[in-house]
């Protein structure tokens, strides 16, 4: 696709069915949305895809634009992440992963790779501290302190059994209540979904969120 191919959503709304009766909201109506179009870079460079995935988010942000990003793999968090904050400072972040990403180079002999984004966002003080949500967190670990950056920081881990336990209304009121109303930067991994909903990812775990958990 091209660099930036803007097309109004309003065009096709009557082709995208963008009403959604349980939040009672028409997604069309209620925001002024257009298709930006796809973020060139080389294939196989990593570093340049993050500089140009900044650079374009950037763009965005200093027009009071909120980006939406869809497919990669989660290292375009960070690039993304580095952009708003010079906007807006420190975020909020509520992320749904079934891992922490909180990873380092040894696991895939890459500093940057899809299992590292959050260690690099909270180090760089991309997050602020106590306002990083983790959604959807299970499996197993290579240490009973893989989580022990995030705790230093005051963040919360909520995991697929502890949605399922509270639901999901009382996990998205408990952080309406936290964030307020503070800059959110909302980032979901696939493989937070149970791989029986989403066999498509390519890091299945198994006891995820259902389906309707996740819509919730």
């Amino acid at each position: 696709g091209a660099r930036f191919a803007p097309y109004h959503v309003r065009r096709v709304s009557a082709l995208v069915q963008g009403y959604h009766p349980q939040p009672e909201i028409d997604v069309f109506a209620a925001l002024d949305c257009i298709d930006g179009g796809n973020i060139v870079f080389p294939p196989f460079d990593r570093a340049a895809m993050r500089s140009a995935v900044e650079q374009e988010i950037r763009k965005l942000a200093a027009k009071g634009t909120a980006p939406l990003m869809i497919g990669g793999d989660h290292s375009i968090t960070l690039p993304a992440l580095r952009a708003l904050s010079r906007k807006h400072g420190p975020l909020a972040v509520v992320h749904f992963d079934a891992h922490l990403d909180v990873s380092g180079p040894e696991v895939w002999g890459d500093d940057h790779h899809h299992g590292t984004p959050i260690r690099h966002a909270i180090a760089d003080g991309l997050i602020e501290d106590g306002a990083l949500f983790q959604i959807g967190i299970r499996g197993p670990r290579s240490a009973a302190t893989d989580d022990a950056l995030v705790q230093s920081r005051g963040h919360t881990v909520i995991t697929a059994d502890a949605v399922g336990e509270r639901e999901p209304k009382r996990v998205t009121a408990e952080l309406r209540e936290r964030i307020g109303t503070r800059p959110v930067y909302v980032t979901f991994d696939v493989d937070a979904i149970d791989p029986a909903f989403a066999p498509g990812t390519g890091t299945p775990v198994p006891g995820g969120l259902t389906a309707r958990e996740a819509l919730a």
